[in-house]
């Protein structure tokens, strides 16, 4: 289970290049279920996400995911299958107060100048109880327009 929120973010605290990073390219297959397929750096991945079936989750926070690595070949043979072009983006993992992670993805390409960022919570309840760091901005979290599915459709 994925328990999420995403921030619209002004600026990435501290000197960027002191933060590890990955150079991700994403795209997708299917909206519902979400089918992507993703290359971060030297890795390739089918990730399938959805809502928790037959739980009493009634928030846009909770996901279930599913994450299988695959083989180069396999990315590149289901990248084609893809309906749009793929996202291009770098990912930096920024610590947080309270040994939370903020994933700040900046996009590159069609969306250069986009940037948010993303944490993943423990429980519903740390999520719901997050107090936001002065750089992050507008909580989008339930805004379908900054979903990467709907971003990639923007190109």
């Amino acid at each position: 289970m994925e328990i999420e929120k995403k921030f619209l973010i002004t600026e990435i605290p501290g000197d960027i290049s002191d933060y590890k990073k990955y150079e991700i390219e994403q795209a997708y297959l299917c909206d519902m279920p979400t089918v992507r397929v993703r290359k971060r750096d030297d890795e390739y991945f089918l990730t399938i996400k959805s809502k928790p079936v037959g739980k009493a989750v009634e928030t846009t926070l909770v996901n279930e995911e599913y994450e299988i690595p695959i083989s180069a070949d396999a990315y590149d043979h289901l990248l084609e299958k893809a309906d749009y072009p793929p996202l291009s983006k770098t990912r930096y993992l920024v610590p947080l107060d309270g040994g939370l992670i903020a994933e700040v993805d900046v996009f590159h390409g069609s969306h250069e100048g986009l940037r948010f960022a993303e944490v993943e919570f423990p429980s519903l309840e740390a999520a719901e109880g997050f107090v936001k760091p002065l750089w992050f901005t507008e909580d989008v979290s339930s805004d379908r327009r900054y979903r990467n599915s709907e971003l990639s459709k923007q190109k």
